[in-house]
């Protein structure tokens, strides 16, 4: 996954800012997707967070600013953002953490 770091991808937002998980029923603050074409850890398009987009968006077009390693799962995600938004290691678990307090995570973020 630390290949994508720096790079820039296209998200498909699938779970949009405001809708609910179809399984568990917890809420997104933020637009959630994948990489379209990609295969992750659990054998699916590699899930990824976007940042700074404070609307529903069905695909964004940003850099990978950070990658969060999930210690006790399959999967990794990315972190996603515009190239002049800047989002340290605690920001990124402060906003991801409806999701990821659920797994021991380590974050690696893309230094410039």
């Amino acid at each position: 996954m630390k290949e994508y770091l720096g790079r820039e991808v296209k998200v498909k937002i699938d779970r949009p800012l405001g809708s609910k998980h179809p399984e568990y029923g917890f809420y997104y603050p933020l637009n959630y997707g994948y990489i379209p074409n990609t295969i992750g850890g659990d054998g699916e398009e590699i899930d990824a967070y976007v940042l700074g987009v404070h609307e529903p968006i069905s695909q964004y077009r940003g850099k990978v600013i950070g990658i969060i390693q999930r210690k006790d799962d399959d999967e990794d995600k990315l972190v996603v953002a515009a190239e002049k938004n800047y989002y340290g290691k605690e920001a990124i678990k402060a906003l991801t953490e409806f999701q990821e307090r659920f797994f021991e995570i380590e974050i690696i973020v893309f230094d410039k």
